[in-house]
């Protein structure tokens, strides 16, 4: 047994896919499948129960993916403190992202941070915003990305920016040509919103019941993309982050409408475990993500490179 087989592993577990497992450590599937199989034989115990759809870990499995993880969580640690006593910044990075922060803002940051640091390397994976959580606090990533983050005793929350809310809705809607509109203009429009799960359709739940504003939910989905599909095909209407429909109104696929009472915005930040060891690469990540020089606000080491 070795650390890659540890990652081999939990990488694998973490994906519930065999192929994205390997995938996420550059090697084929059939390689990820050996790797498990000469695990199993050396520990003399089934880990991986391959009878169920999908596959689930047998109690020996589960003892094994949290040991290995605290293991791989120490094992990185000690890799961060010692390249940080190098100049370069290097190393690598594990980020998970909302898919809308995700697909909006990562790509232009990372192709900036590996400009500025090359012997650097990121991984991205673009998940469900509880699924965030869930990776930041097994250390299965070293940063998380999400909207209305939250802090808790195990995770600490370093703010980002503030993304105005608008009232989006196709051209030929009667109320493109508004220049702005309150949220009582709304009642009784058909909406397209978000899971109710999700921190966004809480708060917007909120406000219109502050305001005794009554919509029409026609359709609800998980992420930001597949709402304004279903506006540009003339389904319903929605409140989203200005960012996320930038390219859509310049296009002219929808309409934009500011809107000023109330005003709404959607609170962006980075999510990392409490004590999480910061090194120079992660502050020079979150720097050129945030545009700003960024302390984390916690007690954690921070290396300097």
């Amino acid at each position: 047994m070795n650390v890659d087989t540890f990652r081999i592993f939990c990488d694998v577990i973490f994906h519930q896919s065999f192929s994205r497992g390997a995938s996420a450590n550059n090697i084929s599937q059939s390689a990820a499948t050996q790797s498990i199989h000469r695990l199993e034989k050396e520990l003399g115990a089934q880990l991986v129960d391959r009878s169920k759809r999908p596959f689930a870990l047998t109690p020996e499995g589960q003892v094994c993916y949290e040991g290995f993880r605290e293991i791989l969580e120490t094992y990185d640690n000690i890799v961060m403190r010692v390249q940080s006593l190098h100049i370069q910044v290097g190393g690598l990075i594990r980020v998970a992202a909302i898919y809308s922060v995700g697909l909006h803002d990562m790509s232009k940051c990372m192709r900036d941070f590996m400009k500025a640091f090359p012997k650097a390397k990121i991984r991205l994976e673009f998940l469900h915003p509880q699924k965030v959580y869930q990776a930041v606090i097994n250390s299965e990533v070293d940063l998380g990305v999400v909207s209305y983050p939250i802090s808790s005793p195990e995770i600490n929350v370093i703010p980002l920016r503030s993304e105005e809310m608008v009232v989006v809705v196709p051209p030929n809607h009667s109320l493109a040509k508004k220049k702005s509109l309150t949220i009582d203009q709304l009642d009784g429009t058909d909406f397209v919103a978000f899971d109710r799960d999700l921190f966004i359709r809480k708060e917007t739940d909120r406000q219109f019941r502050q305001r005794g504003v009554r919509v029409n939910v026609v359709m609800e989905f998980d992420n930001i993309e597949t709402i304004k599909q279903a506006i540009q095909v003339g389904i319903g209407i929605s409140i989203l982050p200005v960012p996320t429909v930038k390219e859509d109104v310049d296009s002219e696929k929808m309409v934009a409408i500011p809107l000023t009472s109330p005003k709404m915005s959607r609170p962006i930040g980075i999510i990392h475990k409490h004590r999480k060891v910061f090194t120079g690469t992660m502050l020079r990540f979150v720097e050129i993500l945030s545009g700003q020089q960024i302390q984390p606000e916690t007690d954690a080491p921070i290396l300097d490179d």
